[in-house]
C-alpha cells in the first residue's frame, strides 16, 4: 500500500513538474535577439514590440518551408478578416533571406514580417521553448504575453485570448 502510495506520488509531481508555464513575458535574450527587416536592416526582437505597442499582436512563428504553417495560413486569414484590428507580426525561421522573402510573396502573407537570424534552435526559438511551427501567441496592448503557445490558427483558446482582448 504505502509502495502504491509512494509511485503514485512520485507519478503526480514528475506529471506537475513536466507541465509547461504559460510565460507572461519575453526573456531577456529573445528580447535581445536581432532579427532582420524586409529591407534586410538588423532590429531586435525588443524593437520589433516597441513599434507595436498600444496594439493586440498576434505572432505566427512560421517558414515558407514547413507545411503546416502553409497549410494554416488561411486559418491566419480568416483570422486576420475576423479581427483586423490586431496586429499579425509573422517570425520566419527560414534559412536564407531570398526564401524569406519568395515565401511571403509566394504565399500572399500579409502583415508584419521578421526574420530570425539562427533558426529554430536559435536563441529567439530557444527563448520561446519553440518545438514546434506554426507557432502562435498573442501580447496584449500593454506588452504581456496573454497566449503563450498554440499550434492551429483557429484553436479555442486563441480565439479565446483574442476575443477577451476586444
Amino acid at each position: 500500500m504505502i509502495k502504491k502510495m509512494f509511485v503514485l506520488a512520485t507519478m503526480l509531481i514528475s506529471t506537475l513538474g513536466c507541465a509547461q508555464k504559460e510565460e507572461t513575458t519575453f526573456k531577456k535574450e529573445g528580447l535581445e535577439n536581432v532579427m532582420v527587416t524586409k529591407e534586410n536592416q538588423p532590429i531586435t526582437f525588443a524593437e520589433i514590440l516597441k513599434k507595436y505597442e498600444g496594439k493586440t499582436i498576434v505572432i505566427d512563428v512560421w517558414a515558407s518551408w514547413c507545411s503546416d504553417c502553409i497549410k494554416g495560413m488561411p486559418k491566419v486569414k480568416a483570422l486576420q478578416e475576423k479581427y483586423p484590428d490586431a496586429t499579425y507580426l509573422f517570425i520566419s525561421m527560414d534559412k536564407t533571406y531570398e526564401a524569406w522573402l519568395k515565401g511571403i510573396e509566394k504565399y500572399e502573407v500579409k502583415g508584419e514580417h521578421y526574420l530570425t537570424s539562427d533558426g529554430m534552435k536559435g536563441v529567439f526559438g530557444k527563448s520561446i521553448n519553440l518545438d514546434w511551427i506554426p507557432r502562435y501567441m498573442v501580447v496584449d496592448k500593454t506588452g504581456k504575453i496573454a497566449l503563450y503557445k498554440v499550434i492551429e490558427a483557429d484553436d479555442e483558446k486563441l480565439i479565446k485570448t483574442l476575443e477577451s482582448l476586444k
